[in-house]
């Protein structure tokens, strides 16, 4: 017998054997000893995501949709708030048990309905993998044409709605990407912990340097700023459209948090990076988004506009280098992780990490996400119609993880097939957990997606979160008897 299939086959001192196909070596609890995740390597997940191009984009946005420099502010303090909330019990969830998102989703929906959960959030995420991957390398082509003229005859031609220089920027930094992810996930840390002080240190000098380029003060709203109740709608709207960005994130965390060291590590460095981390990208934003209108009246809608105005070719290439570097950590963080752990879910038999990697990678070029982000209604319906899922999906599980369980898990058991064993349920699904899904999560896409419900559509994750977690509290089995055991016993070491 290999080192391998002695990973994926002990048997429990329970008496429940593990099952190959619940058990490989990526989805196995990691052991508590030797974890390395330390406080500082948590704050780099939110130094790197929360300054990205798409959260810049939306953020500055909010100035062109008539908030004032304080309500943008305001509305990020509020979302900071009920982040660091979610994303701390979130996290507190993988310290624990130390597996990873699809493991989890077993407690709720089952050792097979888990795959109902991973899906979605799987495809949400491969999904914008390819956009963000796209998003980055324009960023390249555009670095490219400014430092050799000549390269702009790439760009006349077009194969599969793409340019020969579009093919050849988005292909570097998809192989890019995918051999990050080859080492796996210590090498993901590393990356991140080179790239979030850089992140920092560039978006600080940018907005530094448009600072001053307008003469020391900015503009506090366009000039028509929202007042009174129409202002704290829309302070409300945002802050909660911005906790619907994270909506993956507050999900798949224990991806991450599994490798922590201790509860307090996720705190420390959930506090710097949200509330704190957040605060400060509100600051910039502002800077940024008052300065240029303070210079020419014009709102801009990305970082990307006032880079392309940095007259210094060495500075611009440095910003946007940094710029994709960032796209680059935000899209492994976000995007990439959770669709390989759901492919090695679905698949444990025929892939490990890195073959679910190239995998998630192939699906994400063949799906030409270009095409994917210059339809706006492909992206608002399929993927707002995706997203709206995730609240119900959290309401489920948190419900079932904290007010029902109390965090009692078997974590053996998490992995077996055997009949007697806590999460078989009914055939492996819950039907519990399904029949408090699949209505709370027709309401939220109904409001997200039907104009009627417009005004109530920045609500709906919250809404599908709420109702699930409602209506599972009602209807879950609580004669059920829970037990708590730790998974050291089949835990593998820390990367």
């Amino acid at each position: 017998m290999t080192a391998l299939e002695d990973r994926r086959s002990p048997v429990e001192s329970t008496g429940a054997a593990t099952s190959s196909g619940l058990y490989t070596y990526d989805l196995a609890p990691i052991k508590r000893e030797g974890r390395r995740w330390g406080a500082y390597n948590v704050f780099t997940l939110w130094a790197n995501d929360v300054h990205s191009l798409g959260n810049y984009a939306f953020a500055i946005g909010l100035f062109a949709l008539g908030l004032n420099v304080w309500g943008i502010l305001a509305a990020f303090a509020l979302a900071s708030v009920l982040l660091f909330l979610l994303l701390t019990l979130s996290g507190f969830m993988g310290h624990k048990t130390g597996v990873p998102f699809p493991v989890m989703s077993r407690i709720a929906f089952g050792i097979k309905g888990a795959r109902i959960p991973a899906a979605v959030r799987g495809a949400v995420a491969v999904t914008w993998f390819g956009i963000q991957t796209y998003l980055a390398s324009t960023v390249l082509s555009t670095l490219l044409v400014a430092m050799f003229p000549a390269l702009s005859r790439l760009q006349t031609n077009s194969l599969l709605g793409q340019s020969t220089l579009g093919w050849i920027t988005f292909l570097a930094l998809w192989a890019l990407q995918v051999l990050i992810v080859s080492y796996g996930m210590q090498m993901i840390r590393r990356y991140m912990a080179f790239a979030a002080p850089t992140t920092l240190i560039t978006m600080c000098a940018l907005a530094v340097w448009l600072f001053v380029r307008a003469g020391g003060s900015i503009s506090l709203s366009d000039g028509q700023p929202l007042t009174g109740g129409a202002m704290w709608l829309q302070v409300l709207q945002a802050a909660a459209l911005w906790v619907v960005i994270y909506g993956t994130f507050v999900l798949n965390f224990c991806d991450f948090t599994r490798s922590a060291r201790s509860r307090g590590s996720i705190v420390r460095g959930n506090v710097i990076g949200i509330p704190v981390n957040m605060l400060f990208f509100a600051c910039i934003v502002a800077v940024l988004s008052g300065a240029q209108f303070k210079l020419d009246g014009r709102v801009i809608t990305s970082p990307t506009d006032i880079v392309r105005t940095i007259p210094n070719m060495a500075l611009l290439a440095v910003a946007s280098l940094a710029l994709i570097a960032l796209t680059v950590a935000v899209n492994l963080l976000a995007n990439f992780v959770a669709p390989i752990y759901t492919l090695v879910n679905l698949f444990p038999r025929r892939l490990d990490f890195r073959k679910a990697g190239l995998v998630s990678a192939v699906v994400g070029l063949v799906i030409t996400p270009w095409n994917l982000y210059n339809n706006p209604a492909v992206v608002n319906y399929f993927l707002g119609g995706l997203g709206a899922l995730l609240g119900p999906l959290f309401g489920v599980i948190m419900a079932d993880y904290w007010l029902l369980r109390k965090a009692r898990v078997n974590v053996p058991h998490l992995y077996t097939e055997d009949p007697g064993a806590e999460y078989h349920y009914r055939r492996g699904y819950n039907p519990r957990a399904v029949a408090a899904f699949v209505p709370s999560a027709a309401i939220a896409v109904i409001v997200a997606l039907v104009p009627l419900f417009h005004a109530a559509a920045g609500f709906s994750w919250f809404i599908g979160a709420v109702l699930a977690a409602g209506l599972y509290t009602v209807v879950a089995d609580r004669a059920r008897s829970l037990s708590d055991v730790d998974g050291e016993a089949i835990a593998v070491a820390a990367e």
